[in-house]
């Protein structure tokens, strides 16, 4: 992890080693292909050995009201972003422009702004974020993650679309 400064303004870069996060992603469950740009990685995860959607589901919804308070992670649904962190989520599609429900891309940020702090006001590390990530990979399989409002990500799990009023 660097500190960048450019006149006033400063940058934290942090310096992810692809070694160690395919290694994180493979321990949770998923393949992974791993592409680097000047300002994030974007991490294509499929879950291996799994023939149902991942725990990704709409909190609006009614059903899953359970499922909701048990949660650990939030991913703001007109964003794709996952709440308090400096990862972002966004759906695949297969061949045919269909949702695939056993995978996700994920978006790592390299620059983050100096101040920024995860929940408990922890520092970020690139060893923090390795955690991170294995805690919301495990918790798309096993736990579940609230989708919160409607826009760029489409829930995985239960019904994805919206229930029409017949008033």
């Amino acid at each position: 992890m660097q500190l960048l400064q450019a006149g006033k303004h400063r940058l934290l870069l942090l310096e992810y080693d692809l070694e160690q996060l395919t290694q994180v992603c493979q321990q949770a469950g998923f393949a992974v292909t791993i592409e680097e740009t000047s300002l994030a990685l974007t991490l294509d995860l499929t879950a291996t050995e799994r023939q149902v959607p991942l725990l990704v589901f709409d909190a609006a919804e009614p059903a899953n009201l359970g499922w909701f308070s048990r949660c650990q992670f939030y991913i703001d649904g007109a964003t794709g972003n996952v709440l308090q962190t400096p990862i972002s989520v966004g759906n695949k599609r297969g061949p045919r422009g269909q949702l695939e429900l056993e995978g996700v891309r994920l978006r790592l940020a390299k620059e983050l702004p100096p101040g920024f702090k995860l929940p408990g006001r922890q520092s970020v590390s690139e060893q923090v974020i390795y955690g991170l990530l294995f805690n919301l990979l495990s918790a798309m399989l096993q736990a579940g993650v609230a989708v919160c409002g409607r826009g760029v990500f489409r829930p995985l799990h239960g019904r994805r679309e919206p229930v029409v009023s017949r008033n």
